[in-house]
């Protein structure tokens, strides 16, 4: 029996592949990639029926549509928007049912950034070193959506549990607060440049992508001039190029870099890194765990 077809009616500003990640591959230059907001992907899978690193869609500020070949179940969570059956009003955050030739549309998020269009067996590109994912550093797994692309489904793998009354969607933040710990390189700043991390205000830039969440704010100074050779880097590490403005490492993040990593975020804080909109205010303080 052939797969049933996805056909991308409207891309969207940036729609990719995501699952879980291609984990444990840094030593070959490949980052981890996967969903940003991962909390999401795992939620929209679980009520599915599917397993929690299942390959989805994952959505940047505008949404976006597809239409199937056969009737399916989806679900649209994560950044909350629209969700339309060919042009009428469907549910978001819980299991939708779409006929066949009828098109799935995730509007733009009202709120947040990233929105999650996972299915009932999931997407069935091929996978790339264990992963489905979308690099967009090194190019592997597909290419980010365009018109007319089709993508093929895999089969549902059983029934879908008992809903929940109100599935656990979390808001995006009005204030993203991370909790960071020392990093390797602390010592290459000042007292002052160390208590303004973790006092200062700063802001969301919109030059913020899947490789890194770059910040506006207060410059931090460096204790010490050069620069380091390159060495690995980890999810979650908080870079300082010369600029001095912290840049947060996310999931498409190089492995190896030469600037100083001042902290590092713990991976389970990133989700909200992954739903903060341009100019969300943002706060780094100690990590109490």
């Amino acid at each position: 029996m052939t797969p049933a077809l996805l056909t991308v009616i409207r891309p969207g500003a940036l729609t990719t592949v995501q699952d879980a990640g291609r984990k444990g591959h840094a030593h070959l230059g490949v980052p981890r990639s996967g969903a940003l907001d991962a909390p999401a992907l795992r939620l929209a899978n679980r009520l599915l029926g599917n397993p929690e690193n299942t390959a989805a869609l994952e959505t940047t500020l505008t949404g976006c549509a597809v239409r199937p070949d056969r009737d399916i179940t989806a679900v649209v969570g994560g950044a909350p928007c629209r969700v339309t059956v060919d042009g009428r009003p469907a549910p978001w955050g819980i299991p939708v049912h779409v006929p066949a030739g009828a098109t799935l549309d995730a509007g733009p998020a009202t709120s947040g950034l990233r929105s999650y269009l996972a299915f009932a067996g999931g997407l069935a590109v091929e996978p790339t070193l264990g992963s489905r994912a979308t690099d967009l550093l090194s190019g592997l797994g597909p290419a980010p959506l365009t018109e007319g692309v089709r993508i093929p489904l895999g089969r549902a793998v059983g029934p879908a549990p008992a809903l929940p009354e109100a599935p656990p969607w979390p808001a995006p933040p009005a204030e993203l607060v991370l909790p960071a710990r020392p990093g390797p390189r602390s010592d290459w700043f000042t007292d002052a440049a160390l208590r303004t991390f973790f006092t200062a205000a700063y802001t969301v830039s919109a030059q913020s992508n899947r490789i890194g969440l770059r910040t506006q704010g207060p410059v931090l100074e460096r204790a010490r001039d050069g620069e380091l050779p390159s060495e690995g880097m980890v999810l979650g590490a908080v870079q300082v190029p010369p600029n001095g403005l912290p840049v947060v490492f996310l999931h498409d993040h190089p492995t190896t870099g030469g600037y100083p990593v001042i902290a590092v975020v713990p991976e389970q804080a990133l989700a909200a890194a992954a739903q903060a909109v341009p100019g969300t205010p943002l706060r780094f303080v100690p990590d109490a765990g």
